[in-house]
């Protein structure tokens, strides 16, 4: 259970402590009953100390959480409310709490005809229809999403799997594959890049990235126990750019040169998290990051035409000029 919700979970239990006026509380007896209540809602024992309680007592005192609670200490030991009709259930919602809720409404709206979010859609309609500011507001924010891509009927399925531990049999078909290719898969995480899903799936001895446009049927395999790899997605994509990663590959230096009007859209949006600055000059930038090298770098660098350079590594340099040459040849009567 993340903190925040341990934190919220502590607030609610002090807060009906403090609102019983037939019983009173130690900061010893506030220990224990919020023990018992992380106890109930994770099913292992928690450790809390004095000073995890007196922050919370702090917290629920100050405006940090806008709680502002009267909670007082009387005969030096016992706590409660000096205001008996007192309670963090109480606290109005205000004109900036109001605003958050109306853009939030608005983002999620966006998700709403999505499958994976279908579900939600009963309670972003009933969120704006409590919101009395909310009605008939235009969203702010737009993202850019496709509801209509092929495959997305099966992120349902494969969520579903990914959170049960489920195994599935898959009827997948690449686009070189001449015909469909039947998969016994783990599925270990769902991937989005560039509008496009994949799911990350462990089969017979290795990882595979399998998009989910070229999934032709999945059905559940209950014979087989699930194997979990535990991929955490931000360690296992940490080295590539989009969603191709290769167990055998290793990051490589990629140093490249953008020329000076094109170079700051670069420096705001880097290519990836290890993008650093080698030299600049009155002609442009060179920069440098570490991959792997693998098919969505080399679309995300032709998609700069002839802003960009490669100079390292000589690999890459040769596969993005031959590319470039092929792409002459389709222009030339």
């Amino acid at each position: 259970m993340s903190s925040n919700k341990n934190a919220l979970i502590r607030y609610k239990t002090i807060d009906s402590c403090l609102r019983n006026r037939a019983k009173e509380y130690t900061l010893e007896d506030l220990i224990d009953v919020c023990s018992d209540a992380l106890f109930e809602f994770e099913g292992k024992e928690s450790f809390l100390s004095k000073r995890t309680i007196q922050l919370d007592i702090q917290n629920m005192r100050s405006e940090k959480l806008g709680y502002n609670a009267p909670i007082e200490v009387y005969d030096r030991k016992f706590y409660r409310y000096s205001d008996d009709t007192f309670s963090i259930k109480n606290i109005p919602v205000t004109e900036k709490d109001v605003q958050i809720i109306n853009e939030s409404i608005q983002l999620l709206k966006q998700f709403k005809d999505f499958s994976l979010f279908k579900q939600m859609s009963g309670v972003i309609q009933r969120l704006e229809d409590s919101v009395i500011s909310g009605k008939n507001q235009k969203s702010i924010i737009h993202l850019d999403k496709n509801e209509n891509l092929k495959g997305l009927e099966f992120i349902d399925v494969l969520y579903e799997a990914i959170l049960k531990k489920k195994v599935l049999n898959v009827s997948y078909k690449s686009f070189k594959a001449r015909e469909i290719n039947q998969m016994q898969i783990h599925p270990q995480l769902l991937k989005e890049f560039n509008n496009r899903w994949f799911v990350i799936c462990w089969h017979k001895t290795r990882i595979y990235n399998l998009a989910l446009d070229r999934i032709e049927e999945i059905a559940d395999d209950l014979a087989e126990t699930y194997i979990d790899k535990k991929v955490d997605g931000d360690t296992y994509f940490n080295e590539v750019i989009g969603a191709t990663v290769s167990e055998r590959n290793r990051p490589t230096n990629v140093i490249f040169f953008v020329e000076k009007n094109n170079a700051p859209y670069v420096k705001t949006k880097p290519f990836h998290h290890s993008q650093e600055v080698l030299e600049e000059n009155e002609n442009g930038t060179l920069f440098k990051i570490k991959v792997q090298l693998n098919f969505e770098l080399e679309r995300m660098i032709l998609g700069f035409g002839d802003l960009i350079t490669v100079m390292q590594p000589r690999k890459l340099r040769m596969r993005i000029e031959q590319t470039l040459k092929n792409a002459v040849k389709n222009y030339r009567d």
